[in-house]
């Protein structure tokens, strides 16, 4: 029975003017403009296990906190993230006995450098509250290593219009001067999607204007039983070299072949590093040739990444290593296991076969003549690594009378000229680097014997 210090407390607390309802441990409840009915008719918008624990959560705009020590009951290790201190937040976590972390900052600068990652990120009623939409929703696809749950007032329900929102200078929605834009679910989809996650699935629109919307970071795991796509060539969309990263709107070219001749970007997968990316663009190239285009995956940490590709039928592709966000020397550091018989003979250009030279630009590619690869080895298990990152065999032969077989692999156009490194990988055997010229020429009107004497 509640005495009278209980109701006097309650009182206390009904007057601090609460968004969230809030029940405490003796039954009680803080009665916000939300009801706790409401509060969890928006949570079962969801499809989130009763159980999370040894997950970690973080809810984006915690406000009152309902969310966050809901995620709590369930067993996840939470962070409550708001752009200004909560006093109310507050006084419910000390009331709940809580153990929820509180972190102040913006969503639209923050980080994983700051904060960590993060199974699972609500972000729920914020996104018409910030200037830079995408930009937040980059960074909570950063945060979150396997799913975000997006809620948003919407100006429509229907999935399939053409994208468009709405922007508000003043106070034109609901009279408040933080609510900015309001896009239309079309819009919402859209805006998932080009934030960097691999699945966006629309779960429900309340009310006609809250859209609720499940975005993974991982494709689920379904493998088709045609060959793998052969990558050809891998670059950076904007510079077209190897060089990346997630500081900077980067996106990542796959070239290569398939059986199919009906690809689009809804049946090509593309995996960086943990990460599902879905393809912005897929055009054909000529022939069984493609070419992918996706957005660097968000939330990737400085160092090297494997990248694979598959179509809603195949197999993955071999994996290739690119570096993001590491220095020129960092890159040049061997990583791979030693390969115990393998050594490269002889590096030359591509086309002109020049020894230790190698032309970079337009259809530049390198030749290596390596001794000692195992009688079985086949094109698809080499990578050519160039300053440490790596570039798909496109060519093996058979053993010349030295016992040296010939390698090669295309280079990316925009690749700058200065000395570089080259080693080959077969499997996960690195053999030893090599120092090479990269330099920009014309291709002379007469070449040299493509073979070493």
């Amino acid at each position: 029975m509640a005495t009278d210090e209980d109701r006097k407390q309650l009182e206390r607390l009904q007057e601090l003017g609460w968004y969230h309802s809030i029940e405490l441990p003796d039954g009680r409840v803080i009665q916000g403009h939300q009801t706790l009915d409401q509060l969890r008719t928006r949570m079962c918008q969801f499809p989130l296990p009763a159980d999370l624990t040894g997950k970690r959560v973080l809810d984006v705009g915690a406000w009152d906190g309902w969310f966050s020590f809901e995620m709590e009951r369930r067993g996840a290790r939470v962070m409550a993230l708001d752009s200004a201190r909560n006093t109310r937040f507050l006084e419910a976590r000390e009331l709940l006995g809580s153990k929820v972390e509180y972190h102040i900052a913006d969503i639209c600068r923050i980080s994983p450098r700051d904060i960590g990652y993060f199974d699972i990120v609500l972000f729920l009623g914020v996104l018409y509250h910030v200037k830079h939409p995408i930009l937040a929703l980059e960074n909570v696809c950063a945060l979150a290593t396997e799913m975000a749950c997006v809620e948003s007032f919407v100006t429509d329900a229907d999935p399939n219009a053409a994208p468009k929102m709405e922007f508000y200078e003043r106070t034109e929605l609901r009279g408040q001067l933080d609510n900015w834009v309001g896009p239309n679910t079309a819009c919402l989809l859209s805006f998932c999607r080009a934030a960097g996650f691999a699945r966006v699935d629309l779960q429900s629109v309340l009310l006609g204007n809250r859209a609720h919307v499940m975005c993974y970071r991982k494709w689920s795991e379904i493998h088709g039983s045609d060959p793998a796509p052969r990558v050809t060539c891998v670059e950076n969309g904007a510079n077209r070299d190897h060089t990346f990263s997630t500081m900077a709107d980067d996106n990542i070219v796959f070239y290569f072949t398939s059986v199919r001749d009906d690809l689009t970007r809804n049946n090509v997968f593309a995996q960086i590093g943990p990460y599902g990316a879905r393809p912005i663009h897929v055009t054909r190239t000529g022939g069984e040739g493609w070419q992918a285009v996706c957005k660097l995956s968000p939330g990737l940490a400085p160092g090297w990444h494997y990248v694979m590709l598959r179509t809603a039928t195949s197999s993955l592709s071999p994996p290739l290593r690119i570096a993001v966000g590491l220095s020129e020397s960092e890159k040049r550091l061997p990583t791979g296991c030693p390969a115990r018989d393998i050594c490269i003979a002889l590096v030359t250009d591509g086309t002109t076969w020049e020894r230790s030279r190698v032309r970079v630009g337009e259809s530049s590619s390198v030749s290596l003549w390596v001794a000692g690869l195992p009688e079985g080895a086949l094109v698809a298990d080499l990578r050519v690594r160039l300053n440490g990152s790596d570039l798909p065999a496109t060519f093996l032969s058979a053993p010349n009378s030295e016992g040296t077989r010939q390698v090669n692999a295309l280079l990316p156009p925009g690749l700058n000229p200065g000395t570089a490194s080259i080693s080959l990988v077969l499997r996960e055997e690195e053999t030893a680097q090599v120092e090479v010229e990269l330099f920009r020429g014309c291709i002379p009107p007469t070449v040299a014997s493509p073979l070493p004497s």
